[in-house]
């Protein structure tokens, strides 16, 4: 399966890209003030305006998902509170990126200083609201179908032991070795 399948699986694929821009971008922004070199603001600028856009999609994606995907009453509260939080990410990156854009060249010390203080309060909601999305999926199953989850628990059930594939696999590699001779 190369391409995600589910809408689920397209938030899954979607989300982590703009989270990491996001937080690359107050990287940036921090070392360009310590070292005052343009160039590292101009990357903190193309962070955050791609990591902005990009959180529209993953949102979008995260709406879509939350409406088609399998999951009992207990993850619920968990998905009302990702979603919240998403959807403030999405605000608060979006005005940030629009100051950046308005604001570019015209900035001073504290205005700067403003900004990056409302960039690391919104990288905290990004961590705290992916956070929350593997809370979803890795504590309650949200989003894995009710057939695979199924199978996965028949599969667990079932003896399993990590030495026999270790010696299986090295046996698989020790007869490759020998037809490369």
């Amino acid at each position: 399966m190369f391409f995600p399948q589910s809408v689920a699986q397209w938030h899954a694929a979607l989300n982590d890209f703009p989270a990491l821009l996001l937080v690359m971008a107050l990287g940036f922004d921090i070392a360009a003030a310590a070292t005052k070199r343009e160039s590292l603001r101009a990357v903190a600028f193309w962070s955050l305006t791609v990591g902005a856009v990009g959180t529209l999609a993953a949102l979008i994606s995260g709406l879509r998902a939350e409406d088609s995907m399998d999951h009992g009453g207990s993850v619920h509260l968990v998905l009302e509170r990702h979603e919240t939080l998403a959807i403030t990410v999405t605000l608060v990156f979006v005005a940030l990126a629009a100051w950046r854009i308005w604001r570019r060249s015209a900035m001073g010390t504290g205005e700067r200083r403003a900004f990056m203080a409302a960039s690391g309060l919104g990288v905290l909601l990004v961590l705290w609201t992916s956070h929350l999305g593997g809370t979803i999926v890795y504590e309650f199953g949200g989003g894995i179908s009710t057939t695979v989850l199924e199978g996965a628990l028949q599969e667990r059930q079932r003896e399993h032991s990590h030495e026999q594939e270790v010696a299986a696999s090295s046996v698989d590699m020790a007869a490759g070795d020998h037809q490369h001779d």
